[in-house]
């Protein structure tokens, strides 16, 4: 072949690769072309980071299980103090004091160990603990006048209450009253008085288990850590107040004393 046809057929073609851009150098390298490119190689791509989850939110601490509680160990009996000093200082400021639980407000005794006549009561009334004295206002003036009537007064009486404070509506539960007995029993024991006069309901439920009823005009035996003392009850000032129908069955009481004089 050859001519000008020839000439011709290789300028056309020419022209064709040159339109298709192959007429321009893009590189000297040889490409492979039937090698995998590196970036469809798996072991050659670029590892994505790891996705971390994010930790849910708390609950709602309504809707947390609660955890369990650990179990308090029961603690023993209460220790009382033995030197009676130490016992006063106890009763003003521990704790650990039975009866001391239901109010800030303590009413502490009043006198000296080994007074003739303890008077005694289950805790304070109100009236007491507003005024910090056992047997206030005009509670306190009916208790003098019983006094005078068996030939007593109260400075030379050691003046005590069970509790140091007043449970809610003036009653506590038999756990309580438990805890109570057996600090009487101590109290007597350093007090060492020579009589004791318990004065209200409560406070004969306590030791002698006993409707105050039920000793109108009897002496008891109260028992304590070390032998007995005689025993008189009577009704609260405050109830004779309420109830003058019952001074009678309080001198029934009271001048048990006066026989033994």
């Amino acid at each position: 072949m050859g001519g000008q046809n020839s000439a011709a057929l290789a300028q056309s073609i020419h022209d064709w690769w040159s339109l298709a851009g192959v007429d321009a150098l893009v590189g000297e390298e040889p490409a492979g072309w039937l090698v995998t490119p590196p970036a469809n190689d798996a072991a050659a791509r670029p590892r994505r980071p790891a996705i971390v989850e994010a930790e849910p939110p708390p609950l709602p601490s309504a809707l947390q299980r609660p955890e369990t509680p650990e179990t308090a160990e029961p603690k023993g009996p209460v220790v009382f103090p033995q030197d009676w000093t130490e016992f006063q200082a106890w009763l003003a400021d521990s704790d650990d004091v039975p009866g001391s639980q239901w109010d800030a407000r303590r009413v502490l005794p009043v006198g000296n160990a080994g007074a003739p006549l303890m008077l005694l009561t289950a805790w304070p009334e109100i009236d007491d603990q507003r005024d910090g004295s056992l047997f206030a206002g005009p509670t306190g003036q009916l208790l003098d006048a019983m006094l005078r009537a068996i030939g007593m007064t109260r400075a030379e009486c050691y003046v005590a209450s069970l509790a140091v404070t007043r449970p809610a509506g003036g009653r506590c539960d038999e756990a309580d009253a438990a805890d109570l007995a057996r600090l009487l029993r101590h109290h007597l024991r350093l007090a060492g008085p020579g009589r004791l006069l318990m004065i209200g309901s409560d406070i004969v439920r306590i030791a002698a288990d006993r409707a105050l009823a039920d000793v109108r005009g009897k002496l008891l035996d109260v028992n304590h850590d070390g032998g007995n003392v005689e025993t008189v009850a009577v009704a609260h000032p405050a109830m004779l107040l309420a109830r003058p129908a019952q001074k009678a069955a309080a001198w029934d009481s009271l001048k048990l004393f006066n026989r033994e004089r």
